[in-house]
């Protein structure tokens, strides 16, 4: 396929899926039996097929109905022929109760995600909404005090102006764990980020104890989205699309 230089530019997706009754025994098995299938996709340069923990994901227990697809594809062209085309793919779709894709242009990226930084940034406009992850491999010293934090931690989140949506996921429980929030802007992120006592407070420690023996923070524009999460799409009233 002949692609422009324009739609080559990197697109990063992250698709929620819901599954219920005999559908959340398969897609627990998927966690494993897809690794061969996801790294023969043209055109993807990096996935990570996560859980989710209990409650808003924030949580040692486990949610054994929500998983989440993060996909970095080498254009948005890529990205959709995957989705709509695959034969693979469409089990994903049709056995999920609902499924929830948000598109997004990566605007600033640090730190390592199993040993590389798999998203390359682009001058974006950011006076709209803002998605965030955070990624971070936990030292296994430190796996007691981190998640002694983590409940308190998200549930400010949850509670600060301009919070769109947030859900805590990971590759292995307890262990490798990951945030994804969606900010109405970029002032009400930084205000979370910098101005929340307890948030700053978690950040200090980790600088300070050496928490994680890796991680990562990335900052995302979402500029489209397709399907429903809990009946609606949260960024409905944000986006054009």
């Amino acid at each position: 396929m002949d692609l422009s230089k324009g739609e080559r530019k990197q697109v990063v997706t992250i698709t929620l899926f819901r599954f219920e009754g005999i559908h959340a025994f398969w897609i627990f098995r998927q966690m494993g039996k897809s690794q061969q299938h996801f790294k023969k996709i043209k055109g993807l340069e990096f996935y990570k097929l996560m859980g989710s923990g209990g409650k808003n994901g924030f949580s040692k227990m486990l949610n054994f109905n929500v998983y989440v697809l993060l996909a970095v594809w080498e254009s948005e062209n890529a990205a959709e022929t995957y989705f709509n085309e695959s034969e693979y793919f469409t089990p994903f779709k049709s056995r999920a109760t609902e499924n929830w894709t948000i598109y997004m242009n990566t605007s600033k990226a640090h730190g390592k995600w199993s040993g590389i930084n798999p998203f390359r940034t682009h001058p974006a406009d950011q006076s709209g909404p803002v998605a965030v992850i955070t990624r971070a491999r936990i030292k296994l010293r430190f796996l007691r005090k981190f998640w002694s934090y983590v409940p308190s931690v998200s549930k400010n989140l949850n509670e600060r102006d301009g919070s769109i949506f947030s859900i805590g996921i990971g590759e292995y429980p307890w262990l490798m764990q990951a945030t994804f929030s969606l900010w109405e802007d970029l002032e009400s992120m930084r205000n979370y980020a910098y101005r929340s006592k307890l948030h700053s407070e978690v950040i200090q420690k980790t600088r300070t104890l050496g928490w994680y023996s890796e991680e990562l923070f990335a900052n995302f524009v979402p500029y489209k989205t397709v399907g429903e999460w809990e009946g609606k799409n949260p960024l409905a009233q944000f986006l054009d699309n």
